[in-house]
């Protein structure tokens, strides 16, 4: 079997060495071996930090992704976890789209003022009543 330098790897993968680094440092993923000072890596290392990359994307963190990987190293995704992530991401779409519109019209209204335009006075009162409740965050509140 041809194992990878680290060198290899991250031109590969775009990943930085000292993420690999940090990355093996807390179980993510494994080297196998040293040649010389450079540590040496599984060919399966691409596919792991290609989940990793996709997972920090879909907003997973590094400690929910380490317990996508089974004892051998291979993904063991967990279908419930992903549909969560999924469901979480089309609610931040809608939420994104919504806040888009609402720049878009902001930018393009007619009114003399925005204040006298009774669609942003309604797009304002709808924003505030979600951050007030939380919606926007998850259901924790950030500082005004």
């Amino acid at each position: 079997m041809k194992f990878l330098d680290i060198g290899e790897v991250s031109a590969e993968t775009g990943v930085k060495p000292s993420a690999l680094r940090y990355y093996e440092a807390v179980g993510l993923i494994s080297s196998v071996s040293r040649h010389g000072l450079r540590r040496q890596f599984p060919p399966e290392v691409l596919l792991q930090l290609r989940l990793i990359t996709l997972g920090k994307k879909a907003g997973f963190s590094l400690d929910e992704m380490a317990g996508m990987f089974g004892r051998n190293g291979m993904p063991d995704l967990p279908r419930a976890e992903l549909q969560q992530k999924a469901d979480a991401i089309d609610r931040q779409i809608r939420e994104l789209t919504a806040l888009r519109d609402t720049l878009r019209h902001v930018a393009a209204c007619p009114a003399p003022s925005h204040l006298e335009c009774p669609t942003f006075r309604r797009l304002l009162q709808v924003a505030g009543k979600r951050r007030s409740t939380g919606k926007e965050t998850g259901g924790r509140r950030r500082p005004a």
